[in-house]
């Protein structure tokens, strides 16, 4: 905090959106809801930005979030009333026009915000120009130069850096009463606010690196409220969950809460399962501070109160991390339904059947078949004796992957195995596209606020410190690593161990880091955490999750937080858009792996039980 700034009570921060699509009435719960200083929105995946890119396609101006004006009617009239600010990233491509937007809203309620939006994130024009000036634009998860798409034609639709919060902070200092960021991080929507209340300098680190951890928690809404919680029977208030509020304080400290009389739970393992999800390396590299979740403590503070503390920082990198994407083709899926006897001779006939009247497998760019064995012997009931063929095929020409597919697999209708049916109609084909990221060199994008009467604000760049030359893998263990042996048990049990299901005895989050899927795996006591750093290796996950054998598995432990987590490299292909897998995002993989059965020491069992 600067040394002139009086210091201030802490800042209570609501987010009312943790994805494009989530519950429109949650901006108006927030807000009537009890006291709060800064109202957030986070509308921004890293596939919403495509859906937007097709929306703007359609409609030149479009390209924001549209529900977020719904919202906006709804409150802003109270937030102009009782001095609460907005901040929202609906802007995705489009913040202009979305701030427009927000003022005609604004005029047909009789009512005149000030109104600010950030820009210099879009960089869709300009990889050509960067391109040649020296940046490579390499794929970060596998080290390919973007040089070789280019050979090939292939061009990004969207590029978009992540931007920081100091474009936030200044808008508010500016006056702004509703801000309007495009791409920038999500942790930036808590970032910018708590360090315009408290008159922060960019080199409070620990600081900042606080306010990333908080908002890391309260962007995804409702998760941080028992929302998608691996101990169920923990939640005794079965509502729909609140949406989380942080109060951030001055030396950067915060605690984490909803609204008296809302849903769901706010704990540690509640808190500590939002930490977890979608993280890799516990170096959590923001465009304003790198925020160590190896150093966050997390304490319950009371009910439905979690503080978190002790984080630290460091100056962030030089570089900022970039989401492109480019059209990758055409795909389509069909699904057929196996039932009863001999389901893998049936599958095997049917998927020869299917693409011997299209010309065979290679006539497809890609094709992806998957037999899914939901099927119980002698069931009793007709729906539990069925398994499910899913067939995708994608190409670049979307005549073959269109009714020409979906037509020749109903033509197995009458001439394929016994029981044929599908669990769709014939579908045409839809467009995809491949998610690609990247690093840009910060200098290369210049962050500006753009306030209603027409005014400027360029926003610069923190110190940093130096990025590496190259693409460069993380030093981590992996699958093709030796095993760390189990850890004994502990001292005073009764000897031996016992099979069970992992879940028993921790907790798990999982989520999609483009094309790769991460699972945080963390312990309610320090012995079972104990026990867990030891069994749990990167050979080991690979050994409960067969799907990760072959591919790279990075582990990293979070002994703060009593954790360990896991980043499959590939695992979802090219991303979400992509992705051929029935879990695209990876958000059942944790209790996947909850669900695997281990020995377990007989004592921890015990505990437990």
């Amino acid at each position: 905090m600067a040394a002139d700034q009086p210091m201030r009570r802490a800042v209570r921060i609501a987010n009312c959106s943790g994805f494009y699509g989530d519950r429109v009435d949650a901006a108006r719960l927030m807000v009537d809801g009890g006291p709060i200083d800064v109202l957030t929105g986070d509308y921004l995946a890293e596939l919403t930005m495509l859906i937007l890119w097709k929306a703007r396609r359609r409609d030149p101006g479009a390209g924001y979030a549209r529900t977020f004006l719904v919202q906006l009617e709804q409150i802003l009239g109270t937030c102009l009333d009782r001095g609460i600010r907005i901040v929202v990233n609906a802007g995705g491509l489009n913040p202009a026009g979305l701030a427009e937007q927000v003022t005609k809203v604004a005029a047909g309620l009789g009512l005149s915000p000030r109104v600010a939006h950030v820009t210099g994130d879009d960089l869709t024009d300009r990889i050509g120009s960067l391109r040649a000036a020296g940046e490579s634009f390499t794929h970060l998860d596998t080290g390919r130069p973007f040089a070789e798409l280019a050979a090939s034609g292939v061009e990004p639709v969207t590029a978009n850096a992540y931007l920081g919060g100091w474009g936030i902070a200044a808008a508010l200092d500016a006056g702004a009463d509703v801000v309007v960021t495009p791409r920038v991080t999500d942790a930036s929507l808590v970032v910018g606010p708590a360090a315009w209340w408290h008159g922060w300098a960019r080199t409070d680190w620990d600081r900042l690196a606080g306010a990333v951890a908080a908002g890391h928690v309260i962007e995804c809404g409702p998760q941080a409220c028992g929302g998608n919680y691996s101990f169920l029977a923990e939640i005794t208030d079965r509502r729909y969950p609140g949406f989380p509020i942080t109060e951030v304080a001055a030396d950067g400290s915060a605690v984490i809460t909803k609204h008296a009389d809302t849903g769901g739970l706010v704990s540690v393992g509640t808190v500590t399962a939002q930490l977890l999800y979608e993280i890799a390396e516990p170096a959590y590299p923001n465009p304003d501070v790198v925020a160590h979740f190896d150093t966050v403590s997390l304490t319950q503070a009371g009910p439905h109160r979690v503080r978190i503390s002790g984080t630290r920082g460091s100056p962030p990198p030089g570089t900022l991390k970039v989401a492109m994407n480019y059209l990758g083709g055409y795909r389509n899926t069909m699904t057929l339904v196996l039932t009863g006897l001999d389901i893998e001779a049936k599958a095997a006939w049917a998927r020869r059947e299917l693409f011997d009247l299209l010309g065979g497998e290679n006539a497809f760019d890609a094709v992806d078949v998957r037999l899914l064995r939901f099927d119980h012997p002698d069931a009793d009931d007709n729906a539990l004796a069925t398994a499910h063929l899913r067939i995708t095929v994608k190409d670049r020409d979307p005549k073959r992957v269109g009714r020409a597919f979906s037509d020749a697999t109903m033509a197995l209708a009458l001439g394929g195995y016994a029981g044929f049916h599908t669990t769709t109609p014939p579908t045409a084909e839809s467009a995809y596209g491949v998610y690609w990221p990247t690093l840009v060199g910060r200098d290369a994008v210049e962050q500006r606020v753009i306030l209603d009467d027409g005014r400027g604000i360029a926003i610069p760049h923190s110190p940093a410190t130096p990025a590496p030359s190259a693409w460069t893998s993380p030093v981590t263990p992996s699958p093709s690593a030796p095993p760390s042996p189990s850890a004994p048990p502990s001292p005073g049990a009764p000897g031996g161990t016992v099979r069970v299901p992992l879940g028993l005895l921790v907790g798990a989050r999982s989520g999609d880091k483009g094309g790769n899927a991460n699972v945080g795996v963390w312990a309610r006591d320090a012995e079972t955490y104990a026990w867990l750093a030891a069994e749990l290796t990167a050979r080991r996950f690979a050994e409960l999750v067969p799907e990760a054998r072959g591919l790279e598995v990075r582990r990293y432990e979070l002994a703060n937080l009593r954790a360990v987590n896991f980043v499959v490299v590939g695992l979802l292909g090219e991303g979400v858009a992509s992705a051929t897998r029935p879990d695209p995002q990876a958000k059942g993989l944790a209790e996947y792996v909850r669900s695997r059965h281990v020995e377990v020491p007989v004592g921890l069992v015990e505990v437990r039980g």
